[in-house]
């Protein structure tokens, strides 16, 4: 099962001060071809805080928050056996899961989650693990933190 494409629209005030959407269309999406069912939808990514709302064109597809910047991407996860490692950034990350079921795996627990549940990820190790049969979907806003 493959997740539909998802829908982005952009808005900005127009030079008559009036709201529009200026874009309205599938986000970006890349695909790992040694994960087959996996894949990684762009949304938008900022370079600073607080965010400038002024810039016209589309920020570069980042896999990471730049320093002082944020990222928003929605992840689709297939069924996999066991997961790819544990990994740590440095990033304060909401989590929301939007269909299937993942397991986040942590140092001393894991957890099981299902659709309409949320994670704040504080930049600890995790790894992300879908022992179901079918796709997660998950929808991660990243910013870029210290500790």
């Amino acid at each position: 099962m493959r997740m539909k494409p998802v829908r982005r629209i952009v808005c900005v005030d127009g030079r008559d001060g009036k709201s529009k959407a200026i874009e309205d269309g599938p986000a970006p999406v890349r695909t790992d071809p040694a994960r087959p069912g996996f894949s990684s939808t762009f949304v938008w990514a900022t370079d600073s805080t607080p965010a400038s709302i002024d810039t016209a064109s589309e920020p570069a597809h980042v896999l990471t928050p730049p320093p002082g910047g944020s990222l928003c991407r929605v992840l689709t996860f297939p069924p996999e056996r066991a997961h790819r490692g544990m990994r740590k950034t440095r990033t304060l990350d909401f989590c929301l899961i939007l269909e299937g079921e993942i397991t986040l795996v942590l140092d001393t627990e894991e957890v099981h989650l299902k659709a309409g549940d949320t994670v704040v990820q504080r930049g600890t190790r995790h790894a992300w693990s879908n022992r179901s049969d079918a796709p997660c979907v998950l929808a991660i806003s990243s910013h870029d933190a210290t500790y």
